[in-house]
């Protein structure tokens, strides 16, 4: 059988979802926005909680760059992220910050129990994830970096964490 590129017409979406959800803090770039919508609804992400500064849909460069995903994937805004995370925990989610930090692990030595539900909280563009996220964060993780730069762009950086923690739910 020869190699062929498929295209759009081929794809079988399935409904399969993670126990993952996303807290987006201070994510003011619509670009951004998009970006996260694109791969939770890629990489099986429950729902998308935006707090803060953060961008809400309906927004023209949001869905631009989502591809409407902003349409499937659920979300919602919520005034006080630290009200949320207390409720999340209570709902036994392990909450999750990415971002370097002086208690972070490399997420490659992230351990995750098959039965254990993720917030994974993603931080301001320019800041990062505020101390006062960290403080209600059970675990911190970064993506150990090569190069001179100390970080990425917050959608690559989100979707690396996101396949690496789904990963950890179906390992081969």
């Amino acid at each position: 059988m020869k190699n062929r590129q498929l295209d759009h017409r081929h794809y079988q979406p399935t409904k399969d979802k993670y126990p993952v959800c996303l807290l987006a803090h201070d994510i003011e770039r619509p670009t951004n926005i998009g970006s996260l919508f694109r791969i939770a609804d890629a990489l099986g992400v429950e729902k998308i909680y935006l707090s803060g500064s953060s961008l809400t849909p309906p927004n023209n460069k949001i869905s631009k760059t989502s591809r409407a995903t902003e349409k499937v994937v659920p979300f919602s805004y919520i005034d006080d992220p630290i009200d949320l995370l207390a409720r999340l925990k209570a709902e036994r989610y392990t909450i999750i910050s990415l971002e370097i930090s002086t208690l972070s692990i490399d997420i490659l030595d992230l351990q995750i129990r098959p039965d254990e539900k993720i917030c994974l909280i993603l931080g301001s563009e320019n800041k990062g994830v505020s101390q006062e996220l960290l403080d209600a964060s059970d675990k911190t993780v970064h993506i150990k970096m090569q190069g001179q730069n100390s970080s990425m762009n917050i959608a690559s950086a989100c979707s690396i964490a996101v396949f690496e923690i789904i990963r950890k739910f179906n390992p081969k």
